[in-house]
């Protein structure tokens, strides 16, 4: 089996040596050890290792944070923090990058061996969803019989949530029996979502339906999204993280 390739992101040279011996004993590669967050990006592009381990208090900042949040926008790769840190503060500014693992130190080898296998099982589960959920576009015909099936046995109302619903006869939506006034791609996504209830939907999915033509993006979809939820009076849409959303059944 070939070796995981890791890159240790860590400016104090001392534990930077310790992980790397540690990580050896278990068979991993460590193809860089990089002291700043401008020499690890630079590896980053050059190496595409497996896993990336952030110290959170690179150089006494935020740039571990930083650089995580880079990794996330501009990388597939899963990335494990190390730190010393027992802030409440700093610890939920790491946790909106979606770290796959958190390491405090001393660490344990054992407990980052774990950590590491954790997230790489993780990261492999969320592409072979993301490649399941690619794989299966939703047209306009398709949905309509989706929310069909949906409906109650003698009206065209598909109800979900609590206390929503839509009239597929006129393509509108309610909350309380109140309509909603949601532009045209807003109702689009809304029905994509309430279509599929229970299950996500990517972002290659929401962009071939709702745009129907190229030059969307998944900013695209996280805009309209967030202009959504600002409309709805409860927070329905659920995120899945870096797949895209769904509504809970």
């Amino acid at each position: 089996m070939e070796k995981k390739t890791i890159i240790i992101v860590e400016d104090d040279e001392i534990t930077a040596l310790n992980l790397k011996l540690s990580l050896q004993k278990y068979d991993y590669n460590i193809i860089s050890i990089c002291d700043s967050a401008a020499d690890a990006k630079e590896k980053i592009d050059i190496f595409k290792p497996d896993v990336i381990i952030i110290d959170i208090s690179l150089q006494e900042s935020n740039d571990g944070i930083e650089l995580a949040k880079a990794i996330k926008q501009h990388y597939a790769i899963p990335f494990i923090y190390l730190t010393s840190y027992s802030d409440d503060e700093i610890i939920a500014e790491a946790i909106k990058t979606e770290p796959y693992g958190y390491i405090v130190k001393p660490f344990d080898p054992s407990s980052l061996h774990a950590t590491i296998q954790m997230a790489i099982f993780k990261f492999d589960v969320e592409n072979q969803r993301f490649a399941e959920l690619n794989n299966s576009k939703v047209d306009e015909q398709s949905l309509e019989k989706m929310l069909y099936a949906r409906r109650d046995a003698d009206k065209p109302v598909v109800k979900f949530g609590d206390a929503y619903h839509i009239d597929i006869s006129k393509n509108e939506i309610f909350y309380n029996n109140e309509k909603l006034k949601l532009t045209k791609k807003e109702s689009a996504i809304f029905r994509l979502l309430v279509a599929k209830v229970g299950h996500t939907i990517s972002f290659s999915q929401a962009i071939d339906y709702v745009w129907k033509e190229h030059g969307a993006t998944e900013n695209s979809i996280r805009t309209l999204v967030w202009r959504l939820r600002n409309k709805l009076p409860t927070d329905i849409i659920k995120n899945a993280s870096g797949i895209g959303y769904y509504i809970e059944e």
